[in-house]
């Protein structure tokens, strides 16, 4: 399933992707609570038990978060009505807002506020190596702040007091879940799924400060989505093409089989210290090809479009503004 964050009517939505269509999470369940669902499909077992069970949370949820918080099984119940809604039910006579065609829709980041945003650096090996450095034999974790997130097509303003703004492709973990001290071995149960974030760096900053925290955390810095990928749909996290193109030119292109700390790994190992929260993300590392490091060095200019593509996640596509 995709969750996707929208603008409908002006205001924040949530939605299901469905093929070319996003089915609006609001108004499945004002759907279901006035039930005028088809009377064929109110009559079979499996979407009476789903709209049962999605029914059974209450109101719809404000956001993403509380979507995520509602569980695996409600989230299971969600894709089920959903689906048999978007089969059934001809667009041109649905109720206002049930269905959007995606193309036209808006869309916004998945999570605009997520409580921590924790970064993995240096996570690829070959991109260790090309900073000169041997792999880290434990993970160098750092903090976007949420003022770095924006979603698909929004701009990425290139600050004024940075000359050296990099790209970094990212896939990233959502969490589920709240939970501490989670063993590795049950760390999957805590992912809500996954989604792209490109890790825009302040190059210059991050090395005049010898730490990253102010050249990562810029304004717009962190653009996500376009959606959020529930689990049961990535068979496995590990196997997943990852690039990016700067103005239709690939610049980083490799796969997540190539991560040194693997998705369970680093979901346990932070939580030995700190408890993570629904809508918490984890972003893995970029592979190697970053501007800063290639001769000549490319950094982003105004006028600019990157676009990062991961295998069966979708493309993030944003803008560059200059400062």
């Amino acid at each position: 399933m995709k969750l996707v964050a929208y603008e409908s009517g002006k205001q924040p939505a949530l939605g299901v992707v469905v093929k070319d269509w996003i089915v609006g999470v609001g108004p499945v369940i004002q759907l279901l609570q006035k039930k005028r669902v088809p009377r064929a499909l109110a009559q079979r077992a499996n979407f009476k038990s789903a709209a049962k069970r999605v029914l059974d949370a209450g109101a719809a949820p404000k956001d993403m978060i509380e979507l995520l918080g509602r569980g695996r099984a409600w989230g299971k119940s969600l894709a089920t009505v959903t689906s048999a809604l978007a089969k059934e039910m001809n667009s041109g006579k649905a109720p206002k807002g049930l269905f959007t065609p995606l193309a036209k829709a808006r869309l916004l980041a998945p999570i605009p506020k997520p409580e921590k945003i924790v970064c993995v650096g240096m996570n690829y090996a070959d991109h260790a190596r090309e900073q000169g450095h041997e792999p880290p034999k434990s993970p160098i974790l750092f903090l976007k702040s949420a003022n770095t997130i924006c979603g698909p097509g929004d701009p990425i303003h290139l600050p004024p007091n940075s000359s050296q703004v990099d790209y970094e492709a990212e896939f990233a973990v959502v969490i589920g879940k709240r939970g501490s001290r989670i063993p590795e071995d049950k760390a999957y149960d805590y992912v809500g799924g996954y989604m792209i974030m490109h890790d825009v760096s302040a190059r210059d900053l991050q090395f005049a400060d010898g730490q990253w925290y102010r050249g990562k955390s810029c304004d717009t810095f962190a653009p996500t989505g376009p959606w959020i990928v529930t689990p049961d749909e990535i068979k496995d996290p590990h196997k997943l093409r990852i690039s990016l193109s700067l103005n239709g030119e690939v610049m980083q292109d490799s796969n997540t089989s190539n991560l040194i700390f693997s998705v369970p790994y680093l979901i346990s190992y932070l939580s030995q210290s700190a408890t993570w929260e629904v809508g918490d993300l984890i972003s893995t590392g970029t592979p190697p090809g970053v501007g800063v490091f290639r001769k000549p060095p490319v950094f982003l200019k105004g006028g600019d479009t990157v676009s990062v593509t991961v295998d069966g996640l979708g493309t993030l596509t944003n803008p560059v503004v200059g400062a």
